[in-house]
């Protein structure tokens, strides 16, 4: 079973990332993040896709032009666990590295 975060302990993994923040209603995190151009925003997609894939952990995201927003949630957990946290780091540091 994959351990859901606390309410305490998503808070602290939330601090220390950029960006992110709770979503309302729900127990998951969101980021939105923009790019110069659309090619910019797919090849950022592609990089996460592929971590994604490897971490058998999918995004909900959606884009339009050069913006993309992410949602993180583990659903069996039904909630953000360290995965999530994870995988948030990671698509900092690819945003980062555009």
């Amino acid at each position: 079973m994959i351990h859901k975060l606390t309410s305490e302990e998503r808070a602290t993994q939330l601090s220390q990332l950029s960006g992110w923040q709770a979503v309302a209603g729900r127990d998951a995190i969101h980021r939105q993040f923009k790019f110069a151009d659309f090619n910019e925003a797919f090849g950022f997609m592609t990089r996460v896709a592929i971590k994604a894939q490897e971490m058998n952990h999918h995004p909900e995201w959606f884009n339009v032009y050069h913006t993309v927003d992410i949602t993180l949630t583990t659903h069996e957990a039904n909630g953000v666990t360290e995965r999530d946290i994870a995988l948030a780091r990671f698509i900092e540091d690819v945003a980062k590295a555009k």
